[in-house]
């Protein structure tokens, strides 16, 4: 039926009054999901426990004060100061266990308290949620990215230093170390280090770690593989990862002393991949590390001279230009299916972009070293847990595809802000006298949060 142009229309001419006043008024109903599923898991004890063994103290509650940082994040703030602003949020309050929320400033002094060791105690957080993730969804295989990320600071943040920052090459920068498991999207680990390392210092340490880890929860029969740029082409990495019985995929830099060149320039027959992409596998003899390594190298054609188009200056193709990679491995794949595996790498910047974007990985909130860690390892739990969140309650499994990246089709914190997390509610009191949350009746929300709300419940 065809409505009047007078029931669709209204006139507002007078400017409307703005009033604060106390009330029982949310921005952020969706949060009490979330404190269902943190009750779920007893994250406040977990947190409280370990914390409390390294002998971190608060009035409010070491417990407390990681769900203040972890509330802070889901709800889209970047800045400590910021918290200034939802202070008084009655669904906030309830997921931190308050009656008052602290200051930033106490927030910061919180912070300020961990060391390497209290840092430990939050890496073991993360790492148990994790594993019975991993046992939950039944995983056998683990495939790790592993790559570091550039974290710009200010001039008198500790431990902040000049370093490879190709958009900013005169800042000072962190710059942690990530290793993100594919098959879930979540950060197994994050290891901040100073911006004027090199991209693989102590890469191998932290993963001899990471490995005995998880083999000793999951044991040998678990696959471990990993992916990797040329900046982790070392010896050390090679021997740890053969040692431990990994799989692995590495990129090879066209140096010298690898002779990728001679080779490439040699070669006359290029075995087809796609339209665009060929390659051939070869045999390379590493002397000085008395070691012999798959490598299959890869061509791709391109419209126009690139920058990639460098490595190969000492030949010109007469049959257009090229941008050439090589890949080592120890895996049993197809040229085709490895080209495809180690390109799947690329799913992990998806992921990092989210944390650096809305996670505030990328916010240094602090000048002190400990606490812009502990800021990290916060980031990391509050994300991986908006995962964890999905897996267990609504999430779908997804295809498998030789990239072999996110296992199950998930929501972006971004559309789950939008979708779950910012939804208006008010606290009343029911004819019973017990305390409802009341949102506005939207079929669309009621049955998503339905569908949260039962999954939780079973």
């Amino acid at each position: 039926m065809r409505l009047r142009l007078a029931e669709l229309r209204h006139v507002v001419k007078a400017d409307l009054p703005i009033e604060f006043a106390e009330q029982d008024i949310t921005s952020y109903s969706g949060l009490e999901l979330f404190r269902r599923y943190f009750g779920l898991l007893d994250l406040h004890r977990r947190i409280r426990s370990a914390c409390g063994a390294v002998g971190l103290r608060s009035d409010y509650g070491c417990g407390r004060m990681a769900f203040v940082v972890i509330g802070l994040l889901l709800v889209g703030a970047r800045r400590l100061e910021q918290l200034k602003y939802v202070r008084d949020d009655p669904l906030l309050l309830r997921l931190c266990g308050l009656k008052r929320m602290p200051t930033d400033r106490s927030v910061t002094n919180w912070l300020k308290q961990f060391t390497q060791k209290s840092l430990r105690a939050l890496i073991s957080v993360n790492s148990e949620l994790l594993h019975e993730q991993i046992e939950r969804l039944g995983l056998k295989r683990l495939t790790v990215d592993v790559d570091g990320t550039v974290v710009q600071a200010g001039n008198k943040v500790s431990w902040a230093l000049r370093g490879f920052n190709p958009h900013h090459r005169k800042n000072l920068s962190y710059y942690p170390l990530v290793m993100h498991l594919a098959q879930t999207g979540q950060i197994l680990r994050i290891k901040n280090r100073p911006g004027n390392v090199h991209d693989s210092r102590g890469a191998d340490s932290y993963l001899r770690e990471l490995i005995g880890e998880l083999r000793g929860r999951f044991g040998r029969g678990m696959t471990l593989e990993f992916r990797m740029d040329s900046a982790f082409f070392q010896r050390r990495i090679f021997n740890l990862l053969e040692r431990e019985g990994c799989l692995y995929a590495i990129k090879v830099g066209f140096w010298d002393w690898v002779h990728l060149k001679e080779k490439v320039a040699n070669r006359r027959r290029w075995h087809r991949i796609d339209d665009t992409v060929s390659c051939f596998e070869t045999e390379v003899d590493l002397e000085p590390w008395d070691l012999s390594l798959r490598v299959v190298v890869y061509r791709k054609r391109v419209r126009h001279k690139t920058r990639k188009n460098f490595q190969l200056n000492l030949f010109t193709p007469d049959d257009g230009h090229f941008e050439y990679s090589a890949v080592s491995t120890n895996m049993s794949l197809t040229p085709s299916s490895l080209w495809a595996f180690a390109n799947g790498r690329g799913a992990q910047e998806k992921t990092l972009a989210e944390l650096r974007g809305e996670f505030a990985l990328d916010v240094v909130p602090t000048n002190h070293y400990g606490a812009n860690c502990a800021w990290q390892q916060l980031a990391i739990l509050a994300h991986n847990l908006t995962r964890g969140f999905q897996l267990d309650t609504t999430a779908q499994q997804k295809t498998p595809t030789r990239k072999r990246t996110y296992a199950y089709v998930l929501r972006n914190i971004r559309t789950l802000r939008f979708l779950v997390i910012a939804r208006a509610g008010r606290l009343v009191r029911s004819q019973g006298g017990k305390t409802v949350l009341r949102i506005s009746d939207n079929a669309a929300t009621k049955q998503l949060y339905d569908e949260f709300s039962d999954a939780l419940a079973a």
